[in-house]
C-alpha cells in the first residue's frame, strides 16, 4: 500500500507565532496500516554500537546502518550535515512521520517491578532513526510511578546523544493547577530548544509547545477520556488560535495481550516535512510526556494512567 504523502496536506506556512495554515479537514489520512497498526512486538535489543557507560551498557565500536535481521531494524542512512542544524537533528529534516515503539521488558511483565523505559524511534519505512532510554533510579520509578521525574537520552546510530529530555516531578491531577506537568527538550544536551507545558483544563488534556525563548508556538489537545479499545487515541497539534491542525501524536492500538499485560506502547507522530527540526524534536518530547502521563502503568498494576483525572 502506498504511504500517503503527509507533506502535501500541510501548507507552506510561516510557523507561529504567525502560523496561518489552512484547516486540515477532520479525518485526514491516517498512517499506513501496514506500518502503524498492530506493529509486531519488538525484541529487547541491546544498545549495539553505543559507548560504554549508563544507561547504554557494554560498549562496542559504533555501527552505521546496521542491517536488519533478528538483532533489530536497519538504521536510517545518515544524511549530510545541515547548516544551522544541531548535530543529529538532520535526520528529522527528511521525514514527516515518526514511529515510537517502546520495548517490552520481561522482568517488568513477570514481576511487576518497574524498569527504565526504552524506545526505538523509526521513520515510516521502519528504519531506526534514534534509540531512547530513560535514566532513573529504582526508588523513583517504583515509588512515584507515572508521575516520576526522569531524564531520557536519545542517541543516534553513532551512539552520540543528540537529544535530552528532562521532566521534573509534578502533580498530575487537574485539581492541583499550581503544579502541572512540564518537560524541557535539549538538542544538543545542555542547550534547550523547546518546552512542553501542561495547561489546566477541567476535562481535556491540553499542552503548549514553546520554543527556546519560551514563546508559545503550538497547542496540543487530547480527548476527554484518554482510553479506548481497538482504536487509536489522537492528540491534535494545532496553531495557537486552534484554527489549523499542524500535526498529530497518536497512541496506536497494540492488541489485547500487549495492552492488558504490558505498558509498552506504540506511538505515531505526524508533522509537516518543512517544520523546523527543533520543533520536531520538541514534538518527540511531547510524545514521551503523553506516554508517561496517560499510558504508563501505575505502581499498583490495577489500572493504567489512561484517564484524564
Amino acid at each position: 500500500m502506498e504511504i500517503p504523502n503527509k507533506a502535501a496536506e500541510f501548507p507552506n506556512p510561516t510557523y507561529p507565532p504567525t502560523y496561518a495554515g489552512n484547516q486540515v479537514p477532520h479525518g485526514y489520512p491516517q498512517y499506513a496500516p501496514q506500518i502503524f497498526q498492530n506493529a509486531p512486538e519488538q525484541a529487547n535489543y541491546a544498545f549495539q554500537g553505543y559507548p560504554a557507560g549508563a544507561p547504554y551498557g557494554p560498549g562496542v565500536p559504533p555501527v552505521q546502518n546496521q542491517p536488519s535481521g533478528t538483532s533489530g531494524a536497519a538504521w536510517m542512512p545518515a544524511p549530510p550535515p545541515t547548516l544551522n542544524c544541531s548535530p543529529g537533528l538532520e535526520y528529522l529534516s527528511q521525514i514527516d512521520q515518526i514511529l515510537v515503539h517502546q520495548q517490552i521488558e520481561l522482568l517488568e511483565v513477570l514481576t511487576g517491578f518497574e524498569t527504565n523505559n526504552k524506545y526505538e524511534i523509526k521513520n515510516s519505512l521502519g528504519q531506526r532513526v534514534y534509540f531512547a532510554a530513560e535514566e532513573n533510579d529504582c526508588c523513583t520509578r517504583n515509588c512515584c510511578g507515572p508521575s516520576r521525574s526522569f531524564t531520557i537520552r536519545i542517541i543516534d546510530n553513532m551512539g552520540q546523544e543528540v537529544i535530552t529530555l528532562q521532566r521534573p516531578l509534578r502533580c498530575s491531577a487537574c485539581c492541583c493547577p499550581c503544579c502541572l506537568q512540564e518537560l524541557e527538550v535539549q538538542a544538543p544536551p545542555g542547550t534547550p530548544v523547546g518546552y512542553i507545558k501542561q495547561n489546566w483544563h477541567p476535562c481535556l488534556p491540553k499542552f503548549t509547545i514553546q520554543n527556546e525563548a519560551k514563546i508559545d508556538v503550538f497547542k496540543i489537545i487530547g480527548p476527554c477520556v484518554v482510553c479506548s479499545c481497538c482504536e487509536d487515541i489522537n492528540f491534535e497539534v494545532k496553531s495557537m488560535d486552534e484554527s489549523s491542525v499542524v500535526g498529530r501524536i497518536s497512541k496506536q492500538w497494540s492488541g489485547f495481550v500487549r495492552e492488558a499485560f504490558t505498558d509498552a506502547d506504540n506511538f505515531g507522530i505526524q508533522f509537516p516535512l518543512d517544520l523546523d527540526v527543533k520543533m520536531k524534536a520538541v514534538m518527540i518530547g511531547a510524545c514521551f510526556l503523553i506516554d508517561f502521563m496517560f499510558f504508563e502503568q501505575t505502581g499498583n498494576k490495577n489500572q493504567r494512567a489512561g484517564v484524564w483525572q
